[in-house]
């Protein structure tokens, strides 16, 4: 491999499965990332891509969707977004919506027992989790979290 070739590929030089995309007559390995070090060199040639304003379907920018393809993969697998607690999200949607307690109540329950489910001292059950997806927008798999 030439020198020219192998700083070419620098970023890309461990080891593990790839995908080979050919552009400009020559060959790019991209691999499954594996590593923190090869997650932050893709993270570093990704940086770069964007501060040369890669377009879209250009060969540059379609290396770089593959790119950004493997950083979510890796990333999804090793640094996973818990959901938020579901009374939390209840609590942004009524504060987005502008709503107090005492406007759930009638449609969710008592005024005892809009209170107690808000302040986690009754369980959320999936016929009120079912409401506040309805009503709120709550998205659904965060209530059921």
């Amino acid at each position: 491999m030439t020198a020219d070739r192998e700083a070419a590929d620098a970023p890309f030089s461990e080891t593990g499965k790839y995908l080979r995309i050919i552009e400009y007559n020559c060959q790019m390995e991209f691999r499954v990332i594996r590593t923190k070090k090869q997650h932050q060199q893709y993270l570093d040639w990704a940086d770069k891509m964007f501060d040369r304003k890669v377009k879209p379907g250009t060969p540059e920018g379609e290396k770089l969707a593959v790119v950004l393809v493997l950083i979510k993969q890796y990333e999804d697998e090793h640094y996973p977004i818990p959901f938020p607690d579901p009374i939390a999200a209840i609590k942004v949607k009524m504060q987005e919506k502008g709503l107090k307690n005492k406007d759930l109540v009638g449609k969710f329950g008592t005024k005892g027992y809009v209170s107690a489910l808000l302040n986690k001292r009754k369980p959320l059950t999936l016929k009120m989790a079912k409401l506040f997806h309805q009503e709120l927008q709550v998205p659904a798999d965060v209530l059921l979290s």
